[in-house]
């Protein structure tokens, strides 16, 4: 699995977890609603300043984002 596509399902899963859609996430994390789809896709090279930003918005150091992404199976 490409690193793109960890990264979009740990976000998804994430997302999930907190119960937000991804209209809700993309709005209080200050990011384009598509990019969301987009990014959850794997479809999207994510930069480090959305990553900053979705890891803020998950209320984690940006290390433990990923973190995550590395785990990732």
């Amino acid at each position: 699995m490409e690193i793109k596509q960890k990264f979009g399902l740990v976000v998804r899963e994430l997302r999930i977890q907190k119960g937000v859609s991804q209209e809700r996430l993309a709005l209080d994390a200050d990011i384009d609603r598509t990019y969301i789809g987009h990014i959850e896709k794997g479809a999207r090279n994510v930069s480090i300043e959305i990553a900053e930003k979705l890891a803020a918005y998950f209320q984690m150091p940006i290390s433990e984002l990923f973190r995550m992404v590395e785990e990732k199976k």
